[in-house]
C-alpha cells in the first residue's frame, strides 16, 4: 500500500472542520484590524530565500527543497512566508498605495526537517504583514493580534516571550563581541555550535545541549548592548503591551531562526506542546528586507503561526454534526424514482436546505438509518409514482405530501 510521505499528512473531514473554524477567527481578526489577504506561489525563485532567510540559516543550507524547473531555473518550495510576501509587495507596486500595507495569509509550506509531533515537512501557517512602518505601535498591533487569534482558538496557556535585537549596526558590533566569547570558551560548547561560530554565532543560544546551555547563561546579551533609540523603540512596545494588559516576559537570550529580524522579536510558546516543540507561533520587526531583495529601504514587520501547533495547544471541541434538513430515500428500485429523488435533492440544496440523497444501494430499513446517522431532520421517501413518504425524524411522524410541497413544508418548519 502506498503511504504519504514521511512528515506530510492528510486533513481528514473530522480535521477539517477545526482548521476552517480557525481560518474564520484569522479571517475575522485580522479583516477587522484592516488586512488583507494575500496568497503567494507555492514554489519561488530560490534566490528569493537566499538573500531574504539568509543563507547561514539552517532553512537555507539544509531544510529547503529546491529543484531545477527543466529550464536552468532553481525553485525552492517556499520554507517560510514573509519574503514571498515582500515580493509581492515589490513586484506589484505596493509601496505606491497608502502605507502601512497590512497583509495576512493562510498557507502551506515545506522544510526538510526531521519530522516529529508538532514539525512537519509540509505544514500550514498564519501569517500578518505590516509593510511601511517604523511606529513600535504595529509591533505591538501584531502581537495583540495574534494573542487574539490564540485567545480565540482556545490555545491552553499561551506564553509570551518578546526581545530586541537592535539594528543591524548594533547587532554587527554584538556579533564581534559574541565571537570572541564563544571562541574563549570553545571546549565548553557542542562540536556544531562550535562549527557555526563564524557563520552564526547567535544560533549558539538555540543549542539543546546541556554543557552549551550553561556556558551561554554567562554569555553577553545583545538587549545590554542596543542603542538609545532601539532601546526607546522597545521600550514603547512593551509600554503599549502592559497598557493592553498583556503579560510578557523578557528574553535575552531569544534568537529566531531568520536572518533578516530587527529590533522586536517575540514568539508565544505552549507547554500543551511539549518541551521540545514548544513555539506555537513568532514573529518580528525585518526593517532590511525588502531592501535586502533589491528594493527601496522600508520598514515592516510581521509573525507567522502554525496551523497545527495552534489546533495541538487548543482542546479538541464537542463534535457538532452539521444539520441535515432532508434526506431522500428511495422506496422503489425504479429508474424514475431515483430521478425524482435526484431532482428532489437538487431543488433543496438550490433553495438553501442541506440536503443528501441515497447513493449506496441499501435497503429502505438501510436507508432510514443512515438518514438517523447523518442527523436528518426530515425524510422523503420517493417511489415510484406520487405523492412523497414524508417522515419527520424527531417523532417518528409521517404522511403523505405532493413532490412540489416538500420543500415549503421544510422552509415553514411546520410540524407534522
Amino acid at each position: 500500500m502506498i503511504q504519504a510521505p514521511k512528515g506530510t499528512f492528510d486533513v481528514l473531514p473530522a480535521d477539517a472542520e477545526r482548521r476552517s473554524v480557525l481560518e474564520s477567527h484569522a479571517a475575522r481578526i485580522l479583516g477587522a484590524a484592516g488586512y488583507g489577504r494575500i496568497e503567494t506561489p507555492t514554489f519561488e525563485a530560490t534566490e528569493l530565500f537566499a538573500r531574504g532567510v539568509g543563507e547561514a540559516t539552517d532553512i537555507v543550507q539544509k531544510e529547503m527543497y529546491t529543484f531545477d524547473d527543466g529550464g536552468g531555473r532553481s525553485l525552492t518550495l517556499r520554507p517560510e512566508g514573509t519574503a514571498p510576501v515582500c515580493r509581492a509587495y515589490m513586484e506589484h507596486g505596493m509601496h505606491k498605495l497608502a502605507q502601512p500595507v497590512k497583509l495576512w495569509y493562510l498557507s502551506s509550506f515545506f522544510r526538510a526537517e526531521a519530522p516529529q509531533r508538532g514539525r512537519y515537512r509540509q505544514f500550514w501557517q498564519i501569517g500578518a504583514e505590516v509593510i511601511g512602518s517604523a511606529s513600535p505601535e504595529s509591533d505591538a498591533e501584531l502581537i495583540l493580534l495574534l494573542a487574539d487569534v490564540l485567545e480565540a482558538a482556545g490555545a491552553r496557556e499561551p506564553r509570551l516571550l518578546i526581545s530586541s535585537l537592535g539594528t543591524p549596526a548594533t547587532r554587527a558590533e554584538y556579533r564581534e563581541e559574541l565571537t570572541a566569547f564563544l571562541k574563549a570558551h570553545a571546549d565548553e560548547l557542542s562540536p556544531e555550535v562550535v562549527q557555526r561560530i563564524d557563520l552564526n554565532p547567535l544560533r549558539a543560544f538555540d543549542a539543546k545541549d546541556p554543557a552549551t546551555q550553561r556556558t551561554m547563561r554567562e554569555a553577553p546579551k545583545l538587549l545590554d548592548r542596543l542603542s538609545p533609540e532601539d532601546a526607546e523603540h522597545f521600550q514603547r512596545v512593551r509600554e503599549m503591551l502592559d497598557d493592553a494588559d498583556l503579560s510578557y516576559e523578557l528574553e535575552p537570550t531569544l534568537v529566531r531562526g531568520l536572518d533578516y529580524y530587527t529590533r522586536t522579536v517575540y514568539e508565544f510558546t505552549s507547554e500543551a506542546l511539549g518541551a521540545a516543540q514548544s513555539t506555537i507561533g513568532g514573529g518580528g520587526r525585518y526593517d532590511g528586507l525588502i531592501e535586502a531583495l533589491g528594493g527601496p529601504s522600508t520598514p515592516a514587520s510581521g509573525w507567522a503561526a502554525g496551523v497545527e501547533r495552534i489546533l495541538l495547544a487548543s482542546p479538541e471541541p464537542p463534535a457538532v454534526a452539521s444539520p441535515v434538513d432532508l434526506f431522500v430515500a428511495i422506496a422503489a428500485p425504479d429508474p424514475t424514482a431515483a430521478r425524482t429523488a435526484f431532482n428532489l435533492v437538487s431543488e433543496a440544496r438550490r433553495a438553501g436546505l442541506s440536503a443528501q440523497l441515497e447513493l449506496a444501494g441499501r435497503s429502505l430499513k438501510g436507508q432510514l438509518k443512515q438518514a438517523d446517522r447523518v442527523g436528518a431532520r426530515y425524510v422523503a421517501l420517493v417511489g415510484d409514482g406520487s405523492p412523497v413518504a414524508f417522515k419527520q425524524m424527531d417523532t417518528g411522524e409521517q404522511t403523505d405530501l405532493d413532490r412540489d410541497a416538500v420543500i415549503p413544508t421544510i422552509l415553514r418548519g411546520s410540524r407534522l
